[in-house]
């Protein structure tokens, strides 16, 4: 997210973030994905998000091919009102109501759940206080305008910070979890 609070520009806009990324954030990306089994996604980010590491998993040369292959190979759930089969490997639909099917996959004997947006959907895990532990990556942008993270949220919620790392691109994760 940007440091005035944007997951993306008015328009989708991702040109903000901040690329390459050096190898202290990779490290860092790789020690929090390696205990996540599930992989929980709006169907919007799904439609780009699962075809780009299934593209990057074909290719051992990339060097983000071990995420590639990481995202490729395990169990995703795309949350949706539109689809109604899954177009992917490895790859379920959800089609219930939101509190209710991730509290069933949180009580599921297994690893890590890890949470990717859109936007409308990780705001609506944050709303619903679905989330244990939020991982904020400020990338050093401003852009003014654009889709907020929290922009469902009805009332206030407050966090207590876990961890705060620096990284040597510029980005800073912020790790919070709820009170």
């Amino acid at each position: 997210m940007t440091i005035d609070g944007f997951i993306s520009g008015q328009n989708g806009e991702m040109n903000w973030m901040k690329f390459p990324w050096t190898d202290d954030i990779l490290n860092y990306v790789r020690e929090i994905t390696d205990p996540v089994d599930t992989i929980v996604l709006g169907r919007k980010l799904a439609e780009g998000f699962i075809p780009h590491w299934t593209n990057v998993a074909k290719d051992p040369n990339n060097p983000e091919y071990e995420g590639g292959i990481k995202y490729t190979t395990t169990q995703k759930i795309v949350f949706t009102k539109t689809l109604d089969k899954s177009i992917w490997e490895n790859t379920e639909i959800a089609k219930g109501e939101l509190a209710k099917e991730i509290t069933k996959l949180k009580n599921i004997q297994g690893k890590d759940i890890m949470a990717y947006g859109g936007g409308e959907f990780v705001s609506a895990l944050i709303k619903n206080k679905l989330i244990d532990e939020l991982h904020l990556f400020i990338n050093p942008s401003a852009i003014g305008k654009g889709m907020p993270i929290f922009k469902e949220l009805t009332e206030m919620q407050t966090f207590t910070v876990l961890d705060v790392r620096n990284f040597e691109c510029g980005i800073v994760a912020m790790v919070y979890k709820p009170i």
